[in-house]
């Protein structure tokens, strides 16, 4: 009986054993599903916030020069496709993390379960081991032999559960192990296709915010506040706008140019006096040597 007792003790200390490790599962891993089930969602909102900031980056370029406008819309589209990959984020991270956290819910009901089996043949073994006990001290030999029947076939049920416990949760352990290591392994793989597109992709945005010509979209700036004709009006304002002084000036200039231009006429008229006054001596000079030639 003493025998039998101890053996009923050490199974109670292998029940409370596998009972805790039950319970360090469903505490620890339901911790675990509602914190990555909290970052898919964050995730998620962050894509949403993503796709807010692509539509004004596009109502914003719409609205610049043209290199400006460009480098906006490209990289607009860049991010954008950002964040179609953060969406395959979310959607792997739900189907490869959380859902297998969620599992465990009903893996650990089913353990409790057998627990229970468990703790109930034992109760019944317990049970039928006081009876048979208190059988002896009365010491009938029929009730005697009855109540051990009844213990032997408890001990066995409670042997039979006990044996099936150890299995499944040696099963439940080893799958245990197996799932945490698939599971930490899916996400970081995840998280590694993803951060690995978006260093990709980002490495292009930002190209495309370094190709903006600032110089170009200056220059379209400054002409856009300058109408087509502004030059020829500039023109004349800067004429009308001259100093009496430069006006005074200016007007000296052109008398003094007009005085000249006048002289060398003058001059220039003189000149072809003098050589028709010279044309007409020669004339008269001829006409005398002809004269005095008939004389003689």
């Amino acid at each position: 009986m003493m025998l039998l007792g101890r053996g009923l003790d050490a199974r109670d200390n292998q029940t409370r054993q596998i009972q805790d490790a039950v319970s360090n599962v469903e505490k620890h891993f339901g911790e675990l599903c509602q914190i990555f089930a909290g970052y898919v969602r964050k995730t998620a909102r962050l894509r949403d916030k993503a796709d807010l900031l692509v539509n004004e980056i596009y109502a914003y370029a719409a609205t610049e020069t043209p290199n400006l406008k460009v480098g906006l819309k490209n990289f607009a589209d860049e991010f954008s496709r950002l964040q179609d990959y953060r969406q395959a984020e979310v959607d792997r991270l739900e189907a490869k993390v959380v859902e297998p956290l969620k599992c465990y819910g009903t893996i650990v009901k089913l353990k409790r379960d057998d627990l229970k089996a468990t703790l109930t043949a034992k109760h019944r073994e317990a049970k039928q081991l006081s009876q048979l006990e208190k059988t002896r001290q009365r010491n009938p030999s029929d009730l005697h032999i009855i109540a051990e029947n009844e213990l032997h076939r408890a001990t066995l049920e409670t042997t039979r559960t006990t044996r099936h416990l150890e299995e499944t949760i040696d099963n439940f352990e080893k799958k245990k192990i197996k799932d945490i290591k698939n599971i930490f392994s899916e996400f970081i793989t995840i998280e590694m296709l993803f951060h690995g597109k978006a260093l990709e992709i980002y490495t292009a945005a930002y190209q495309n915010i370094q190709n903006i010509d600032e110089n170009e979209d200056l220059e379209v700036f400054r002409s856009s506040l300058h109408p087509p004709d502004y030059q020829s009006r500039l023109d004349i304002v800067r004429a009308n706008s001259k100093s009496p002084l430069q006006r005074t000036g200016s007007s000296k200039s052109s008398l003094r140019t007009v005085q000249q231009i006048s002289r060398r006429v003058l001059r220039k008229d003189e000149e072809e006096e003098d050589e028709e006054d010279e044309d007409e001596v020669e004339e008269d000079e001829e006409d005398e040597f002809g004269a005095t030639k008939e004389v003689r």
